[in-house]
């Protein structure tokens, strides 16, 4: 894999952290202008080939066979779609997109294309998350699902004093639904498919939520999910059943490690991961999807990002929380 990154904030930095542990060719990378310094020091410190101000330039680069698009979330659907038509295939940031319109164009272009589309969410691909999954019968009838990932953002004193940035701003598709919920909403979605009911109630200040409470209706069991980036507490993530469960104390990005306990069994505790980066595994699945040119499984998985993209969608219709991309919804 010949990798073109754009964007050269927080979440790129986390990537170059591991990816040289895999089989990628950093290729290129692009930012914006005024990012032009961090570029030249990310091309010497990891070797890429070239640095780019302009993303249409460097999707002309027949040297790149992937974009990894580590962008605000309201440019994803823009970044990812002229990649697609330019014959790349692409990695995308969590949020997928902003709406599950926008998810349908992007999937349906991909596989028009045969092309490789795959979203970077690290929790799906977690290895204690795969042995959550295989656990799951051994807890009988599933019957409550509570997940909570709350952490006060450093950005909430400003932006309570009028400095909008991207992670609170409606305009750019913030908000604690997109950038905390949604690892709780791949986390039970891959685990128990789409829901009966989505409800969604939140804590709104300058048109964001802040906070917000999801429930969502399985019909047989219940499930509520929680996200706040206004206040914090500990994480707290269990899957209850009649005959046993299963729980963690660690936000699902990450997942760490998690226990469970059959009834009348004392509790086990699991970790799968070996101590590796958090994102990983997700990169390694990827590759091997890739390199195989498994197309079943690629599609699989946007499937999967097509019926989370879906939740979000009527979640923010339960408070009437809209994007400016939500014109034809």
């Amino acid at each position: 894999m010949k990798l073109g990154i754009v964007g050269a904030g927080l979440i790129v930095h986390t990537l170059l952290e591991f990816v040289e542990q895999l089989p990628i060719e950093l290729t290129a990378i692009c930012a914006t202008p005024k990012e032009i310094d961090k570029l030249n020091d990310l091309k010497a410190r990891y070797g890429f080939s070239c640095v780019y101000t302009d993303y249409e330039e460097m999707l002309q680069n027949d040297e790149i066979d992937t974009i990894y698009i580590g962008v605000n979330n309201h440019l994803h659907y823009t970044f990812a779609l002229k990649a697609l038509e330019k014959g790349k295939n692409v990695i995308q940031e969590k949020p997928f997109t902003s709406n599950v319109e926008q998810a349908k164009k992007l999937i349906d272009l991909a596989k028009d294309k045969h092309l490789f589309m795959f979203e970077a969410i690290s929790t799906i691909h977690n290895p204690n998350f795969v042995e959550i999954q295989k656990l799951i019968p051994e807890l009988g009838e599933i019957k409550i699902v509570t997940l909570n990932y709350t952490q006060y953002s450093s950005r909430y004193d400003a932006f309570r004093k009028g400095e909008i940035l991207p992670a609170f701003d409606y305009k750019k598709s913030g908000g604690a639904l997109m950038d905390l919920n949604i690892y709780n909403i791949h986390f039970i979605v891959r685990l128990f498919g789409s829901p009966n009911h989505v409800s969604y109630i939140a804590n709104m200040e300058k048109g964001i939520d802040t906070s917000g409470i999801l429930t969502l209706d399985y019909d047989d069991f219940k499930a509520v999910l929680i996200a706040a980036k206004d206040c914090k507490a500990p994480f707290t993530n269990a899957i209850q059943g009649n005959k046993g469960s299963v729980s963690t104390s660690s936000p699902l990005f990450t997942l760490t490690h998690f226990e469970y306990e059959l009834n009348g069994q004392g509790s086990v505790h699991v970790d799968k991961t070996d101590g590796a980066h958090r994102m990983k595994h997700e990169f390694e699945d990827f590759l091997k999807i890739f390199n195989e040119n498994d197309y079943d499984a690629c599609y699989e998985l946007l499937d999967h990002s097509l019926r989370v993209m879906n939740v979000i969608t009527k979640a923010r219709k339960c408070i009437d929380l809209r994007f400016p991309d939500d014109e034809n919804l």
